[in-house]
C-alpha cells in the first residue's frame, strides 16, 4: 500500500514535499524489514514485528534544553517514534533526556550530514539553546542537502515590562560596550561562553554560571556557580548583598532565569539585554512543546507536508 502511494504521487507529479510523509513511512518499513530479518525471522514474523513497530520515524532532537527533554519523553512514550537525543557535551553535569543520547560535536555541516545519513535519521529537531547559533545553521544547512524536514524549537523571547531599564545590543562586543558607563558592580549572567568579552572592563563582576568559564576572566570578578531556576526573593537578595549597578543578560526567554530580571526591576538596576541571533533564512519555527510535538506527529501520521517546512 505504501508502494502505491509512493507512486501514484510520482504519477501525479506533485510537489516532493507532498509526499515526504510517505517516502519517510517507507524508507522506515524498509529499515524495520531489514532490522527482523536480521534475525532470521520469517516473512509472516517480519511482518507481524514491523506492523508492531509502526515502522518507526528516527528523530534527531538537538537538545540541551527543557524544551528538547519534554519533547524527548513525549515522542519516545509513543507508538511509531525512535528518538536520538544530541547534546554539545560544554556542560559538565548535564540534566539527561529519555531515551538514546549522544554527546559531543558533528564536525560541521559535512559531519552532520554524513551522520544523518549513517544512521538512518527521518528528521530532526533543532531544541538548542537560542543562543547555539552554530548549531542551529549546521542543522538547517545539512537537512536541506538530505532533504529532510527539520523543525527549530525556540521559546519566545521575555518581554520589557514597565520600570524596565532595558538596554539592547546586538551581541557581546556591544554589551561589553555598554555596560561600561553602568556603575562599578556588575551582575554577569550569560552563562560560561563569551565571558573574555568582558575580560578587560575595570569594573567588579559577579559571574553566575552552570561550569566555570572558558578563557579569560576579569581581574575583578566573584564567580558564582549555580543553576536554576531561581526565586524571586533570592534574586533580589543576591543583586542587594554584591550591591549590583548593573546586569548582563542574553535574551534566552523562559521561566527558568526570568526571575533576575524582575528582580532588576524591583530595585531599579539597568539590564544589559543581548539580543538572540536571527535563525536561517526560511526556518520553520515552533515556540513550544506541543507544537513541536503536533508537528512530529503529523509527520508520522502520513498527512500532508505541506505544513511542515
Amino acid at each position: 500500500m505504501v508502494l502505491l502511494r509512493v507512486a501514484a504521487c510520482g504519477a501525479r507529479r506533485r510537489d516532493r514535499r507532498d509526499c515526504r510523509c510517505v517516502l519517510l513511512r517507507y524508507r522506515s518499513a524498509v529499515r524495520c524489514g531489514y532490522r527482523a530479518a536480521a534475525r532470521g525471522w520469517s516473512a509472516a514474523d517480519r511482518f507481524g514485528y514491523c506492523l508492531l513497530q509502526r515502522a518507526a520515524l528516527r528523530i534527531l532532537i538537538l537538545g540541551g534544553t527543557r524544551e528538547a527533554r519534554e519533547l524527548a519523553d513525549i515522542a519516545s512514550g509513543e507508538r511509531g517514534y525512535e528518538i536520538v537525543s544530541s547534546l554539545a557535551g560544554r556542560v559538565r553535569a548535564p540534566v539527561l533526556p529519555v531515551g538514546a543520547v549522544r554527546v559531543g560535536g558533528f564536525g560541521g555541516v559535512a559531519g552532520l550530514r554524513k551522520w544523518l545519513a549513517d544512521n538512518g535519521i527521518d528528521a530532526v529537531v533543532d531544541a538548542t539553546h537560542p543562543f547555539a547559533g552554530g548549531i542551529t545553521a549546521n542543522a538547517a544547512q545539512a537537512a536541506a542537502d538530505t532533504g529532510l524536514p527539520v523543525l527549530h524549537v525556540r521559546r519566545p523571547g521575555w518581554r520589557e515590562e514597565p520600570g524596565d531599564r532595558w538596554i539592547r545590543v546586538p551581541d557581546l562586543a556591544g554589551a561589553a560596550e555598554a555596560v561600561t558607563g553602568l556603575g562599578d558592580r556588575v551582575f554577569l549572567t550569560i552563562g560560561r561562553q563569551g565571558v573574555a568579552a568582558f575580560a578587560d572592563l575595570p569594573q567588579w563582576f559577579l559571574i553566575r554560571a552552570i561550569d566555570p568559564p572558558e578563557g579569560a576572566m576579569p581581574a575583578r570578578h566573584e564567580l558564582l556557580l549555580a543553576r536554576g531556576p531561581f526565586a524571586l526573593d533570592d534574586e533580589i537578595a543576591l543583586l542587594r548583598a554584591h550591591r549590583i549597578d548593573a546586569m548582563v543578560t542574553k535574551d534566552s526567554g523562559g521561566a527558568l532565569t526570568e526571575a533576575k530580571l524582575a528582580a532588576a526591576r524591583v530595585l531599579a538596576i539597568p539590564v544589559v539585554v543581548i539580543e538572540r541571533p536571527a535563525l536561517p533564512a526560511g526556518a520553520r519555527r515552533v515556540e513550544t512543546v506541543a507544537a513541536a510535538w503536533d508537528w512530529l506527529r503529523r509527520l508520522g501520521s502520513g498527512e500532508s507536508a505541506g505544513g511542515l517546512e
